[in-house]
């Protein structure tokens, strides 16, 4: 499955390409707005960071939320506490696109990550030109090699890299790759199967200068407190607070992470 996800990622920011030439996006790019920082958003403090997500699908559970205004999700998300915001932008299976990163980007104040399957520069720059202030690398989806120049990438164009990881073997490439935000999603994106107990598990290997961002199985505020204790500064919620009441939910999270 995350091959094929990859596979589609590919191809279409290829079928983009044939519209919007790398000189192009990469012009655009570099006149865009200059990305905030990240890291200063989700650094640690006395209460947990909520990284919220506009997701419609996903593969695992298929259709979530129809959310016709992303932008309006997001600005909901911003005014009840997020500290940045993930907008899918894969179009297959997740139901994303690049209108809904620019239309995000637009409407609040806080970093957007580009969720995707980020293999290539190209990318990279059309996320930075639509307003992207984090890109998502997968490490289990990518080479080291390209770990470490997409990261470099990323950083010369002013954002910020999340690095996710899956196991302890992941945890040491995305740590060499001297990643500063790193995630510890607890989907097995080969099987999709969920191990809430894997951040606590590997919460400890992770440096204290490196920001800890806790994935998937978040929810409800008893999650959310379960991967504090664990030690985590951040989680990342999506299907939780789409299908719900964003704003109430939002709420409970960062009152379960205090």
């Amino acid at each position: 499955m995350l091959e094929e996800l990859y596979a589609g990622s590919i191809a279409d920011a290829a079928d983009r390409a044939k519209h919007i030439s790398l000189a192009q996006v990469e012009k655009a790019a570099l006149a865009a707005t200059p990305a905030l920082n990240a890291i200063d958003f989700l650094a640690p403090s006395s209460v947990i960071k909520v990284l919220a997500e506009v997701k419609r699908a996903s593969p695992s559970k298929g259709h979530m939320a129809e959310i016709p205004d992303p932008a309006l999700l997001a600005q909901t998300y911003a005014e009840n506490g997020a500290s940045a915001i993930s907008v899918l932008t894969e179009m297959r299976k997740f139901k994303g696109s690049m209108d809904d990163l620019r239309a995000v980007r637009a409407r609040v104040n806080v970093p957007v990550l580009r969720k995707d399957f980020m293999a290539n520069e190209y990318q990279i720059l059309e996320a930075r030109a639509a307003g992207a202030d984090i890109i998502l690398l997968i490490v289990a989806g990518l080479p080291h090699k390209d770990i470490l120049r997409l990261k470099k990438f990323t950083e010369e164009l002013g954002m910020t890299a999340f690095i996710e990881t899956h196991d302890a073997a992941e945890l040491d490439r995305a740590l060499e790759a001297e990643g500063k935000l790193v995630g510890v999603n607890a989907r097995d994106l080969s099987t999709f199967e969920t191990d809430r107990e894997l951040f606590g598990r590997l919460a400890h290997l992770i440096p204290a200068d490196v920001i800890k961002v806790a994935e998937s199985a978040v929810r409800n505020a008893d999650d959310v407190a379960h991967y504090r204790a664990a030690g985590a500064d951040v989680v990342l919620v999506g299907e939780a607070l789409v299908t719900n009441d964003p704003a109430a939910m939002l709420k409970s999270f960062l009152a379960a992470g205090a």
